[in-house]
């Protein structure tokens, strides 16, 4: 799995990049566009071409991923239960820089940004599909109200995961012990650490 997450980071920095040129070519929001330097194609064909390409790659990651998830029971195992007070009671243990972190464990905030943006994740493929294939995709459309507000909702979904990788790296560099986990296997880590105890 260590793998599926480093072919999702270079994915989705394809992504990203190859989607903010894409962006560029009708902006939104006309105080936001973004650097050539930042995006990945050169011009709007090309960024299609590009954002097409790394789709098929971060689609087979993620279904690797589900799976394995899912047969594996890492989802249930580890992102539920959570509750509202549960996350409240991390947030502010976070906040005071009481929260311990014990690696292969999840605390609740962890659990609710994990399902969090797995939800963004499906909510990005299906307003993808909106945009990428209009006709054939007619009632995903619908249902998102139609293609601008599609757009939309793309824009912020992709906006709400790159919030989750800017607090993903935020937390690995405050608890750097999580990056050599994240390389070197984090359960096998967090064995040894209670062999050590």
């Amino acid at each position: 799995m260590r793998l599926c997450h480093w072919i999702n980071l270079l994915a989705m920095i394809g992504m990203v990049m190859s989607g903010w040129g894409i962006y560029n070519a009708d902006p939104l929001f006309e105080f936001l566009t973004f650097p050539q330097i930042t995006t990945l194609g050169g011009w709007l064909g090309g960024n299609i071409a590009w954002h097409l390409a790394v789709m098929w790659l971060l689609a087979a990651n993620a279904l690797i991923y589900l799976l394995w998830g899912a047969l594996s029971g890492h989802f249930k195992r580890d992102f539920f239960p959570f509750t509202p007070a549960s996350i409240w009671r991390d947030i502010v243990k976070a906040i005071t820089f009481k929260l311990p972190h014990k690696l292969g464990e999840y605390n609740a905030v962890q659990k609710v940004m994990y399902v969090g943006v797995l939800l963004l994740g499906a909510l990005l493929v299906l307003s993808g599909l909106s945009i990428w294939k209009p006709v054939q995709f007619s009632a995903l459309v619908w249902l998102f109200g139609g293609f601008d507000i599609a757009r939309y909702v793309h824009f912020f979904a992709m906006s709400g995961v790159m919030l989750f990788v800017v607090i993903h790296v935020l937390m690995v560099l405050l608890v750097p012990k999580t990056f050599v986990a994240m390389v070197t296997g984090g359960k096998k880590t967090a064995l040894k650490e209670h062999a050590d105890e």
